[in-house]
């Protein structure tokens, strides 16, 4: 039962399901069009992982001190999950792009050689594949972002349920 009042974990999934949700108006407003599957999607303003990670590492510090250990092991697990949605999950998303656009390249070039030449008596059956997903990390600012929306959750939650 204590689950449902561990504080820094109902933080930390408040500041996830907000930063998700956040996202949809912010791609509204340029866009002119709601994307309502970007609640479920990875990437995008803000980075839900940074907004977590930064989440669960202030209620941490709020509840336990800045001197405890287990704020040290959050803070650690927060900068690994911060850089690697900025740096190794964003690059294997702009490698994702390139591999589909070689894919594409190579199956128009291959349709338009069955095209050319008429001789060739070849039935092909275009190989049904799903596209590599393209948008996996973040842009820097957007970790930046999410990071700062992950405390101000934790602050506004702290300051909420400790008011009395």
């Amino acid at each position: 039962m204590d689950l449902f009042f561990n504080i820094p974990l109902i933080t930390s999934l408040t500041a996830i399901l907000l930063a998700q949700f956040i996202k949809v108006p912010l791609y509204f407003f340029p866009n002119r069009s709601w994307d309502w599957g970007l609640i479920f999607s990875t990437g995008g303003m803000p980075s839900s992982h940074s907004a977590a990670v930064t989440a669960l590492t202030t209620s941490i510090g709020f509840e336990y001190g800045i001197e405890s250990g287990i704020f040290a092991v959050s803070a650690i697990f927060a900068i690994i999950v911060m850089f690697d949605a900025a740096g190794v999950r964003r690059h294997a998303g702009e490698q994702a792009v390139v591999l589909n656009r070689l894919v594409d390249d190579f199956n128009q070039m291959i349709q338009s050689m069955i095209t050319e030449v008429k001789q060739w008596k070849v039935q092909t059956e275009q190989t049904k594949r799903t596209k590599l997903k393209e948008l996996l990390g973040h842009q820097p600012i957007e970790v930046l972002m999410g990071g700062l929306f992950g405390v101000v959750v934790a602050g506004t939650m702290h300051y909420l349920l400790h008011m009395n």
